[in-house]
């Protein structure tokens, strides 16, 4: 049996490599996406002080900081029992627009969007940032720095930084807004709306203009037929900050809907001995292992597992753009794993609308911004990170110290899919024995499209780990020991 590695993995956030293992015919008897890094924020946030976790747990990573502020500071609002004056709740909406802002923008651009705007079989030097500013132009190079930078200004003025914000308290934020800090928000988003036009309108050009891209992203080695979950709003539009959590089955069906606090009642995690992220799945249907349709508990999360689970945008714009694209790709729900491309640029265009809903607010600039929190005790908050779901659930002792910390972060959720996509698109293109850079690629694109962030989903706590990994046939017949 011939043994090819993918390592590192490339454009995505964190560190991982995928292991693809070839029969005697040259054809793909297993591929495995192994993440060995070892989990350790939940153990090391235990004794200290609940206000310290939205500083602590943002530093789990860099690219999605404010996902992590804003789930603990929720966190700490429940377990406190205390609800956030409603100017706190829209500042802290305000400034996760400019997160998503900046994130969908850094993924697009620098991360997903190469394989399309250069092409997936381009050299691999030409599939980054560079090469779509060489083939698109330095002045479209610019734009995107440019609104990167407006997302990122705007959590550093209602944050207080650019990346692990600071501002979020157990009852609402640390400042108010200015009046001129609120004018000059208000002239970024309005640029950012037309950046989101222009970035659709690209997608349109390039991908959706090309019949050769869309016949990929509708191809079978791409599609997984799972359910999805995503937060939404009282009338089932897809809603980052706030909400309840809904889920749909693979028909698109409403399976249920659930609060925050309900959490445990719906999701179960899963191990296996060859990574250290849990793999997720749905109570009620159980888990069947690494495969999909309604029987399987798998369910994903992210732009298009919200866009799935919704029944709809809240603005005009990203609306329009959402009917769209169900029009494309055949209606609700799509399981086009290349199709969070998509439902990213959607959201895009979303937080940027949203934005300027929430800085126009004429209440934005109050100085009503926290409530006083009350007795410790236990809660769970959940946003909508860039990348999907984010729980964080805290159990506080009686001086208001973390007894018990669990987070699930959205490529957690999303582990079971994206094992699963990289393994049907590795099948689907190594065949007898040819394996080529650009065929490599497209195995990592299945990967990619879901902006992964093994970060998140695992974390360094003392440095190289010792690390022990068996890989099975079907039959559960030990092929392969690697040991470390």
């Amino acid at each position: 049996m011939r043994e090819v590695v993918i390592n590192p993995i490339t454009r995505l956030e964190g560190h991982g490599k995928i292991t693809i293992f070839l029969n005697d015919e040259g054809n793909v008897e297993e591929a495995y996406l192994q993440v060995p890094e070892l989990r350790g924020f939940e153990k090391f946030c235990e004794g200290r002080r609940a206000e310290d976790l939205p500083i602590i747990t943002p530093r789990i990573c860099g690219v999605c900081p404010v996902a992590h502020h804003m789930a603990s500071a929720k966190a700490c609002d429940a377990a406190f029992n205390v609800e956030p004056t409603e100017t706190a709740k829209k500042l802290r909406e305000l400034e996760y627009c400019g997160y998503i802002i900046y994130d969908h923008i850094l993924h697009f651009y620098f991360l997903g969007g190469p394989d399309f705007i250069v092409g997936p079989d381009a050299p691999p030097a030409k599939r980054n940032i560079l090469g779509v500013i060489e083939k698109a132009g330095i002045k479209i190079g610019k734009e995107v720095i440019k609104h990167r930078a407006y997302g990122q200004r705007i959590t550093a003025i209602i944050g207080g930084k650019a990346t692990h914000p600071v501002s979020a308290l157990p009852g609402g934020v640390s400042k108010p807004l200015s009046e001129e800090e609120r004018r000059e928000i208000e002239e970024m988003v309005e640029s950012c709306v037309e950046f989101a036009k222009f970035t659709l309108e690209l997608f349109n050009d390039v991908v959706l203009e090309n019949v050769d891209y869309v016949n990929m992203i509708r191809s079978e080695p791409y599609t997984l037929r799972t359910y999805y979950m995503g937060t939404v709003d009282e009338n089932n539009k897809v809603n980052f900050y706030d909400g309840d959590v809904r889920i749909v089955d693979p028909e698109g069906k409403e399976f249920l809907k659930f609060k925050p606090s309900e959490y445990l009642e719906v999701i179960e995690e899963h191990v296996e001995p060859w990574t250290y992220v849990k793999l997720p799945y749905l109570k009620k249907v159980g888990w069947r292992g690494l495969v999909d349709g309604p029987e399987s508990g798998v369910y994903r999360v992210g732009p298009l597992g919200r866009l799935n689970a919704a029944d709809g945008m809240a603005t005009p714009l990203a609306q329009e753009e959402y009917e769209r694209m169900y029009k494309t790709l055949g209606g609700k729900p799509v399981h086009a794993t290349l199709a969070f491309h998509w439902a990213r640029l959607i959201e895009l265009m979303y937080a940027a609308e949203r934005a300027l809903e929430l800085v126009t607010d004429p209440s934005i600039t109050s100085r009503d911004i926290r409530n006083k929190p009350g007795k410790p005790g236990e809660g769970v908050g959940i946003v909508e990170a860039a990348r999907g779901t984010l729980i964080h659930h805290y159990i506080l002792d009686e001086k208001a110290l973390a007894k018990k910390v669990n987070l699930i972060v959205a490529t957690t959720h999303n582990m079971p899919g994206i094992c699963m996509s990289i393994r049907d698109a590795a099948k689907a293109f190594i065949r007898n024995g040819r394996v080529e850079e650009g065929l490599l690629n497209r195995v990592e694109m299945a990967f990619r499209a879901y902006d992964p962030c093994f970060a998140c989903a695992t974390h360094f706590a003392i440095g190289e780990m010792p690390l022990e990994i068996e890989i099975y046939d079907s039959e559960r017949n030990l092929l392969k020991k690697i040991r470390r």
